[in-house]
């Protein structure tokens, strides 16, 4: 069950609208909400990165773009989750940064956190750009 999943199944449950949970994973997600779900993934990826890449030597620019993602990704979730006019913007900006980010990344070949956001930094590119382009 993914978050907003979970949210509706506690909003429900709080409402006392046990039916409203079972509709909620139904329907199908939006372009943004899967931006906003692969924006969520993203930010934690690089969190952990950053944690990793403290204790490395060289690994400043990693850090820097990772915490500028991260940041981006979150601004990103919320601005697309509450439909903003600038939301297609954001997508586009998030999907630079996470491209940028990935980039970085995949230069630590032998690092896991490293490797890890990078994909995570791809998937949410590529959702993100999709959503900017659907707006």
């Amino acid at each position: 069950m993914d978050r907003r999943e979970m949210m509706l199944s506690g909003v429900a449950a709080v409402a006392g609208l046990a039916g409203l949970a079972g509709v909620a994973g139904a329907q199908e997600k939006t372009p943004a909400e899967v931006c906003c779900e692969g924006c969520g993934d993203c930010r934690e990826a690089c969190l952990a990165c950053v944690a990793a890449c403290l204790n490395e030597t060289g690994r400043k620019e990693c850090i820097r773009l990772c915490l500028d993602c991260a940041d981006i990704c979150a601004a990103c979730s919320s601005i697309a989750a509450r439909k903003g006019p600038l939301a297609a913007a954001a997508m586009a900006l998030c999907a630079e940064a996470c491209d940028k980010c990935a980039a970085e990344c995949e230069k630590h070949k032998d690092d896991k956190a490293c490797q890890a956001c990078a994909a995570a930094c791809r998937a949410c590119a590529k959702t993100c750009r999709e959503a900017a382009k659907a707006k």
